[in-house]
């Protein structure tokens, strides 16, 4: 009987413990400001529009990138790096389909190509701006295509 109660106490103790952890990475991604919720669909088809795969995640402005992390995940670094002057953004679009129940209400999906690879961002629609504000916003001579 007291084992089982010590056992588990234990994994009471490790569950807040991760609960705990799993809060404090979340508060110290969003430390230096400048992030927004953002979910993403990385290496998508060309024709495919609307899908499965989308993982919720946190963005963060960092110079000229964008820090991309999973939100369900203990990883102190970002997932993926999105570098201001290789985003070349082709089009912008509602949820459709499932999406629709994946991702965040209001969002809008933003298709974009990153260094060859296509990706599809979706955030709302003040994200969207400041997004679209600081990719325009570049240094003059960066490249800048936004749809």
């Amino acid at each position: 009987m007291f084992l089982a109660l010590l056992v588990s106490g234990i994994v009471v103790v490790l569950v807040l413990l991760g609960l705990f952890v799993f809060g404090l990475r979340r508060r110290l991604i969003q430390r230096s400001g400048g992030t927004f919720d953002c979910s993403l669909r990385w290496n998508v088809p060309e024709n495919e529009t609307g899908g499965k795969g989308w993982i919720y995640g946190v963005s963060r402005y960092n110079g000229d990138r964008i820090e991309w992390f999973r939100v369900f995940s203990y990883a102190p670094r970002p997932r993926h790096l999105l570098e201001r002057s290789a985003i070349e953004v082709l089009e912008r679009r509602t949820p459709q389909g499932e999406e629709e129940l994946a991702l965040l209400s209001d969002s809008i999906v933003l298709a974009c190509r990153h260094r060859g690879t296509r990706l599809e961002l979706a955030m709302s629609e003040d994200a969207l701006t400041g997004f679209l504000a600081w990719l325009e916003a570049a240094p003059p001579g960066q490249r800048v295509n936004v749809a």
